[in-house]
Parts: C-alpha cells; structure tokens; sequence
C-alpha cells in the first residue's frame, strides 16, 4: 500500500509518517522501482499503536520505549507499567494546573466589574505578575495549600510569615 493508504488505514497523517521514518521511530519503508513507498500491515499496526500512544500524551521517547518493549516478547510488564503510571502522574499534574488556573481565572473575572472603567483586576493581576519574585503575588495562591499554576509547587500564603524580620 502507498503511504495515502496507509495514513487511511492507521489514522495518521502522511505527513506524521514521514516525520516519524524520518526520526526513527518506525523503519523506512521499502520502495518501489519508481521510488514510491511500500507499506504492509505490520506499519499500519504500528502507527496505529503511535496514534494510540499519542492520543494518551506519551512523547516520541516515550512511544519509542513502548514500541521496543511491545516489540520484545521477554519484555517484564513492569517496565511497560512504570511508563505508563509516569504518564498518569504527569498528567495528574497538569490538569491540577489546569484546574488552578481555571480558578484563578474565575476568580479574576468575579472581580472584575466587566463595566465601561479601566479598572479590571485581570489586567492588573497579568501585569503585576512581571513585577518580580519578592512580593508575595496573591491571585497565584489556590485553593488551602496554594498551587502555583504553572509549576504545582505548594507554598504558604503571603499571611503566614515566620515572625522573623528580614
């Protein structure tokens, strides 16, 4: 089959099939006599386990390791696990950082009195967020731990000072 066909059969895009030859993570296919590419079903089996593996977030290493450990019949399930449960943990951790943001947002625009003055706390809150790390930045601080959206690292809320003077 030509790789048109191909991207039908597996659901990726010609243009993904090439990338993909082209970094190695499936083989270069054989070719015909005018210089066409020749594919079978192995390929179509293997780029529908990377469309898979994509739909689910893995990165090219990732979907590199998981073709190699499907491709190896001694392979130990653990290591496929441990891949797969690294995955989870990092997308657990973007959608809290989603969530957080979402929050953030929400509570920005229920300050906001969306009326004809310039005031609006959701372009104060994004300019002052370039103001430096030394002060204490409060719209960042979710929910009773305060989550920082980008990075999820807990810190505690600017009132909670140690006493210390500085």
């Amino acid at each position: 089959m030509n790789i048109g066909e191909l991207a039908r059969a597996s659901g990726v895009s010609a243009k993904m099939i090439r990338y993909y030859e082209k970094i190695g993570l499936i083989a270069l296919a054989d070719r015909s006599q005018s210089g066409y590419r020749n594919y079978g079903d192995n390929d179509v089996h293997t780029l529908r386990f990377i469309r898979r593996a994509r739909d689910l977030g893995f990165t090219v290493e990732q979907m590199a390791d998981l073709l190699a450990l499907w491709r190896d019949r001694s392979r130990a399930s653990s290591e496929v696990k441990k891949i797969a449960l690294d995955q989870v943990a990092l997308l657990e951790r973007k959608a809290e950082e989603l969530k957080a943001m979402s929050r953030t947002l929400k509570h920005l625009a229920a300050h906001c009195h969306g009326d004809a003055r310039p005031d609006c706390p959701i372009i104060d809150d994004l300019a002052d967020a370039g103001s430096g790390p030394e002060k204490p930045h409060e719209p960042a601080l979710f929910g009773r731990g305060g989550v920082e959206p980008v990075r999820g690292a807990r810190r505690a809320p600017p009132h909670s000072k140690t006493g210390t003077a500085s």
